[in-house]
């Protein structure tokens, strides 16, 4: 009863933040394919092939791939690259098979870091351009007044996001309506372009224009823009409500749109220069643009948000150093603001804009980001299918193999879109793949090295009846579940005493969204006051030690924090001449590591009760 009373709630809430992206690109998508840097001619039957090629793309990308299909593939509820990853390495059994899955699980991550910053700047400046239609004497306006607003909403993530947000749904509601309600006006004008429902006329386009139907595709992916975030943003809203939300008002609303679009270009063809704003009335221009604005604010908001959410993700699966993560609600977990990643954000963003200026040129630049990510999607789903699904290996070829070849056919006609703005994205993809894999190899061989700096811990306990014990509780964060921790024995050289009680604490990431409070915590007696706990976390969750010692009350174990001392081990990294890593990515390491948020602050500890040990590693 609940669930169906928070239903229409969820499904609005659904339309506001999932999709934002997908539901701004009536904007530029047609205007790219006719207009753009490889134009189509404006004829009729080129339209009405074009219109076929986006209505099925939807369809086989959008409804088919990721709402039918992938969206089955949930991890505890959670969907996105990440938890895809974690969903099949947590089964993969071959460590060269995990290897690969977890390569492609990080790319994907790392390009959406590049359509991150695309995001924002295409679809804000789509908008805005809308000021050229009222008067053209508004043109060397648009990228300040662009500029303005961008800062302005990276400005306010610190704030948080939950009150402006409670506008989302409904602003969203109201752009998607009159989405259907322009292209309706439109349709009923000229309904003969409503025969392009019909695959025939976009085979037909394929067949006898086909070098003109590969680079349609390049941008007739514009269109499908966003179809990622329903997968992305389950977590958040559910299944059913992004369903009903699809199918019910988000796909009628924007197959209207594009059709009306359409049917304006059939007798019209000059409105080729902005047919999304010359669907709406003169008198509409204005707050068009009003609308158009802050629709594409709330799809740049989605985007940022899940840049938060992504790299909170990469932290915990070890991808990524300690950050600040600030919680700006009390009342919801997955409200972050993460300041490094929001302004390397704005940044890129801001740099962007100027640099392309203006939409077209952007649109270049778009496409090789998400149409590399789908790809990696549905390989990544081919591996659920085969391992989580027990599906028969015959119809993961035909289901998986389908997808697949559009997949090669949206990224190869992006693929030449390289040289005039594509190269941006990948570069940036690069980068982040360079920096996550970086660190995720660099704390790897920081493990094997701590390793052998360590002893086992019976042989630990074996030699220190002799030693002084002193009242109170050391707790001592360790990484290794196993073996003494460096800063214990640095401690024990240096002062020649131990605490009564000794805590060595090893907190967990899962290869699960949430872990149940009753499986948190794993506390073992090891004799002489020694004590081991796990902590165990999801890898949505923000660690809290201090909250978990708490739940250690059910153990018979009572922590006082104001007699308690946090013992951290600090390393210093200093890349070896044995060529572990390459010398660049060994100081990329090194500034990474030097960089990270202390241990104190990522996992909530009183900042009065820590002590830190010094550590000096070779890699």
């Amino acid at each position: 009863m609940h669930q169906r009373q928070a239903l229409p709630a969820l499904t609005v809430a659904a339309i506001g933040v999932v999709f934002g992206d997908i539901g701004t690109s009536p904007l530029y998508a047609l205007k790219e394919i006719f207009n753009g840097h490889h134009p189509i001619p404006v004829t009729p039957e080129n339209i009405l092939g074009v219109l076929s090629m986006v209505f099925w793309s939807i369809i086989v990308l959008v409804t088919i791939k990721y709402v039918a299909i992938i969206m089955r593939a949930d991890n505890r509820g959670e969907g996105g690259s990440l938890a895809l990853l974690a969903l099949v390495t947590e089964r993969a059994k071959n460590p060269k098979l995990a290897w690969i899955v977890t390569l492609l699980g990080i790319f994907a991550a790392a390009l959406f870091y590049g359509d991150s910053m695309i995001t924002p700047a295409i679809s804000v400046l789509s908008a805005v351009e809308g000021l050229e239609i009222i008067t053209p004497t508004l043109k060397p306006y648009v990228i300040p007044i662009t500029l303005a607003i961008l800062t302005g909403l990276f400005v306010i993530q610190k704030r948080g996001t939950g009150t402006v947000g409670m506008f989302f749904g409904p602003v969203m509601v109201a752009w998607f309506g009159i989405l259907g309600a322009l292209g309706v006006m439109q349709i009923i004008q000229n309904p003969h372009v409503l025969e392009a429902l019909n695959p025939i006329f976009a085979i037909y386009f394929i067949v006898t224009h086909t070098g003109l139907a590969f680079l349609a595709l390049g941008s007739v992916v514009l269109a499908v823009t966003g179809g990622e975030a329903l997968y992305t943003d389950m977590g958040h809203f559910g299944r059913f409500p992004i369903r009903l939300a699809w199918f019910g008002f988000v796909m009628p609303a924007l197959v209207l749109n594009y059709f009306g679009q359409g049917a304006l270009l059939l007798v019209e063809p000059e409105a080729i220069a902005s047919p999304f704003y010359h669907l709406a009335p003169d008198w509409a221009i204005v707050p068009m643009v009003f609308l158009a604005t802050m629709a594409t604010v709330i799809a740049s908001q989605a985007v940022i948000s899940g840049a938060f959410s992504v790299a909170r993700q990469s932290i915990q699966m070890g991808l990524l150093p300690r950050m600040q993560i600030i919680h700006t609600s009390g009342m919801e977990e997955g409200q972050i603001y993460v300041p490094f990643t929001n302004w390397s954000l704005y940044l890129a963003v801001v740099a962007l804009v100027i640099g392309f200026k203006n939409s077209s040129n952007l649109a270049a630049a778009y496409g090789i980001a998400v149409t590399g990510t789908m790809l990696i999607d549905t390989i990544l789903v081919a591996f659920v299918m085969l391992l989580m699904w027990k599906w028969n290996k015959v119809v993961i070829v035909l289901v998986a193999g389908s997808l697949l070849a559009v997949d090669i056919a949206f990224f190869a006609a992006n693929a030449i879109k390289i040289p005039e703005g594509g190269w941006f994205p990948l570069a940036m993809g690069l980068v982040s793949f360079t920096v996550l894999t970086t660190w995720r190899r660099g704390r790897k061989l920081v493990s094997e090295e701590m390793a052998k700096q360590s002893i086992p811990m019976d042989d630990f306990l074996h030699s220190i009846d002799d030693v002084h014990r002193i009242q109170g509780t050391a707790i001592f964060m360790t990484s290794a579940k196993d073996g003494v921790p460096p800063a214990l024995l640095h401690n024990l050289k240096h002062n020649q005493v131990l605490h009564e009680r000794v805590v060595l604490v090893t907190v967990q990431t899962m290869a699960t969204p949430h872990v149940n409070d009753m499986d948190r915590i794993y506390l073992h007696d090891m004799h002489k006051g020694f004590k081991r706990l796990i902590i165990r976390y999801g890898f949505m969750e923000s660690p809290d030690v201090p909250g978990a010692l708490e739940q250690c009350k059910r153990f018979g174990e009572r922590f006082d924090l104001m007699e308690t001392t946090f013992y951290l081990s600090r390393e210093t990294i200093v890349p070896s001449l044995a060529r572990k890593f390459s010398p660049l990515r060994g100081r990329l390491f090194a500034v990474m590591s030097k960089n990270a948020t202390s241990a104190s602050d990522f996992f909530h500890i009183p900042s009065n009760r820590v002590v830190e040990l010094g550590t000096q590693l070779v890699i």
